[in-house]
């Protein structure tokens, strides 16, 4: 279209802004993009995602909406010229917690005047999930961007998680029963015997896979689940997941923080959590207590406190964030780390709630990890572990 009918376009589509719409000229996007914080796209995409959501226009003067264009020539992802779609990636990349689901970006080029202007559509923040940019949550008060308020942090964190969607029972749609594993599957109708003592044995190994499978809400009228996937899915179905990552990555670092091994896993969960687990080096302690020549002897790991950890790490991931899993062995230490918030919000909270948690962020996932003996819903684990290190 022409530069004046874009405009009129424009006016009648975005006509002011608000917290919801922003005007921003930044004429040259490759210093613009990822620049510096309050003064750059990916500041007004996590201020914009932190109310409820809107569109960023880019090309265009504040106050007047007059036509500049924006010139990304020099703007490159990776060594590769940017687009639309690259530029789209590198926004969930630089925006932690923001929701690839409704975010696009909309590019006009004006036929008479060749100014080409950008509209990027901004999805909502997630439940309980402010949107970062460098590492801070940014809002709009007024025409001002500023690290977000407490007010409305309190506001994002207090959001009923629950309202999301279960991700882990999404139907895989070309996924069938070839794509699980027999060995896996075999296992977790052994734990599921274990956990279901009072259903006779004899009941439990009549099942056939399709009706074992449905108990365990691993499927839905026939289709399977991501969850299934995830725990007894063979090795070449993770890709089925995509663009989530269901992966383990095991390190090994030195005194100096230096990578002296490492090791990638992936489905099925339920098996390959015990190749992980056998990587770790936990050795054996003597301590001479005083008053005895016979000494104490004690693993430098909690067994219990080891696995537990990396099972909550699969249960509540986060796999919208398609970031894997890290487990990382350090001299003296292990540290975990999985994508997302933590829900019960603190340590605190969760040390205090006497009740068991009344929502999952993987409900369906969590559901068939304690049919399987993997992890437990009553709010047990988190304070056990802490427990059993503080001892």
């Amino acid at each position: 279209m022409l530069e004046l009918e874009l405009q009129q376009y424009l006016l009648r589509e975005y006509p002011q802004e608000n917290a919801r719409c922003e005007w921003k000229e930044f004429k040259n996007l490759k210093n613009s993009f990822c620049g510096n914080e309050k003064d750059d796209v990916i500041s007004y995409v996590s201020a914009i995602a932190n109310m409820e959501g809107g569109h960023l226009v880019i090309g265009v003067k504040d106050k007047t909406l007059e036509i500049v264009g924006t010139d990304i020539s020099r703007l490159t992802f990776n060594g590769q010229p940017a687009n639309t779609q690259s530029a789209t990636f590198k926004l969930t990349e630089q925006c932690t917690y923001l929701s690839s689901e409704g975010l696009s970006i909309e590019e006009f080029v004006t036929d008479d005047t060749n100014k080409r202007v950008w509209i990027i559509h901004i999805p909502k923040h997630l439940p309980r999930r402010p949107v970062l940019a460098h590492k801070k949550a940014w809002q709009r008060i007024e025409d001002s961007l500023v690290e977000l308020t407490q007010e409305r942090m309190s506001v994002i964190l207090e959001e009923p998680i629950y309202a999301a969607k279960d991700w882990s029972a999404e139907i895989v749609l070309d996924a069938t029963i070839d794509d699980l594993d027999e060995v896996a599957i075999a296992k977790a109708r052994m734990m599921f015997k274990k956990v279901h003592s009072r259903i006779p044995t004899e009941e439990v190994n009549a099942w056939n896979v399709e009706t074992f499978l449905s108990k365990c809400g691993l499927t839905k009228n026939g289709g399977i689940t991501r969850a299934a996937i995830v725990l007894l899915g063979k090795y070449e179905s993770a890709f089925k997941l995509r663009p989530a990552v269901a992966q383990v990555t095991w390190t090994r670092r030195d005194k100096n923080q230096e990578v002296v091994d490492y090791e990638h896993f992936t489905v099925p969960f339920i098996l390959t959590v015990d190749e992980i687990l056998s990587k770790i080096e936990n050795l054996t302690l003597r301590e001479m207590p005083g008053g005895t020549l016979f000494p104490d002897t004690m693993k430098q790991y909690d067994d219990y406190t080891i696995r537990e950890a990396l099972h909550n790490c699969i249960a509540h991931q986060d796999y919208t964030l398609q970031q894997r899993i890290n487990f990382v062995e350090n001299p003296g230490y292990l540290y975990y780390s999985n994508a997302g918030t933590f829900i019960p919000g603190t340590l605190e909270n969760a040390l205090r709630n006497e009740e068991p948690q009344t929502h999952f962020r993987n409900e369906c996932l969590c559901r068939a990890m304690v049919d399987f003996n993997m992890i437990d819903t009553v709010s047990r684990g988190i304070k056990k572990m802490f427990n059993e290190q503080w001892r």
